[in-house]
């Protein structure tokens, strides 16, 4: 969805921090589109006694910035805050400054995703229905012991541990078995691999039109808001990144491709907005027509820099600056 440019907005947006024994940047860029409807969160350092804890998130808006903007601000708080997060399912104690379970992150991450789902819905029918616009959410929660990978939709994160794709998540398409059954059961069909041929992707924050199927549960609808959440236990020596991005990106780059390239990037360069920078650009530049927005969270056992990759890098530099200033020579002639 969305019209395009006659040429790509190519200013970049970046940001940068560190915290927790992490380092990590961001780059976006509106590319080729119309609007910029991309927005991420990056926060080191949680309420309710988390202060070790991290969240990271990428949201790709559609259709409009609205609902992107309204969760890169107050999803975090309506995962941490919900008492399913702090005691779990169960119903069980109060664990403010308490490191909660495993199993009440889970409970509670997907509790927050519904419940920021209604908020909205509530928020856009008081406005009469004014706002259509839908995102996508992709994020990683660190403890001092766990990640927890989020996604619904179509963004995707990627962990890199001992030099290669450690685990990666997985996109939510309308074509997917269970995603088609869901939709059918709902009333719906999949056309040209979308929701009723329009919405590409089958979960979703915002996206109300396909939220209004009577009898039908929040998970049950044409579009769900329901993150799929996976744990994985940290690994202090072979950790090395997390990649959370848009499909902006994962358009045109695979998940090797892109893990290479990051880890290639840092052997050269401790700056992470740089590298963010670099992916976005070789993204357009491999043909990518969407929003851009990359978060790169650096664990300590990441890429160092190499100084032979430095040589090479700066003979590198020297050969393009000289093959550049020659053909220049040329067409002066």
């Amino acid at each position: 969805m969305g019209a395009f440019l006659d040429k790509p907005k190519m200013e970049k947006h970046n940001a940068h921090g560190e915290g927790n024994g992490l380092r990590y940047g961001l780059g976006s860029m509106q590319g080729w589109r119309v609007e910029m409807e991309d927005a991420h969160t990056a926060v080191t350092g949680l309420p309710y006694g988390l202060g070790l804890w991290s969240f990271f998130a990428v949201y790709d808006g559609h259709a409009g910035s609205q609902v992107a903007r309204y969760c890169c601000e107050h999803l975090l708080e309506h995962i941490t805050s919900n008492p399913d997060f702090r005691g779990g399912c169960s119903g069980g104690g109060d664990l403010i400054n308490a490191e909660p379970s495993v199993e009440s992150v889970k409970c509670g991450i997907r509790t927050g995703f519904l419940q920021i789902d209604e908020h909205m819905r509530a928020m856009s029918e008081r406005k009469h229905g004014a706002d259509r616009s839908g995102s996508t959410a992709v994020g990683v929660m660190i403890s001092p012991h766990h990640l927890y990978f989020i996604n619904c939709g179509d963004s995707r994160a990627l962990l890199s541990r001992k030099g290669r794709v450690h685990f990666f998540t997985q996109d939510h398409k309308p074509s997917n078995p269970l995603e088609k059954e869901r939709i059918q059961n709902a009333g719906g069909s999949v056309m040209i691999q979308r929701v009723n041929g329009s919405l590409a992707v089958s979960r979703a924050l915002g996206d109300f039109d396909y939220k209004c199927v009577h009898g039908k549960g929040p998970t049950e609808q044409l579009v769900s808001p329901e993150p799929e959440v996976y744990e994985i236990e940290r690994s202090e020596a072979e950790d090395e990144f997390v990649v959370l991005a848009c499909d902006g990106i994962w358009d045109v780059m695979a998940n090797e491709e892109l893990c290479d390239f990051v880890r290639s990037r840092l052997e050269v360069t401790e700056d992470l907005e740089r590298v963010c920078n670099e992916i976005v650009d070789t993204c357009l530049y491999k043909g990518s027509r969407d929003n851009m927005s990359v978060v790169l969270v650096c664990f300590p056992g990441a890429p160092k820099i190499n100084p032979e990759a430095v040589k090479r890098e700066v003979e590198l530099d020297k050969y393009l600056q000289n093959r550049e200033g020659g053909a220049c020579k040329k067409a002066n002639k």
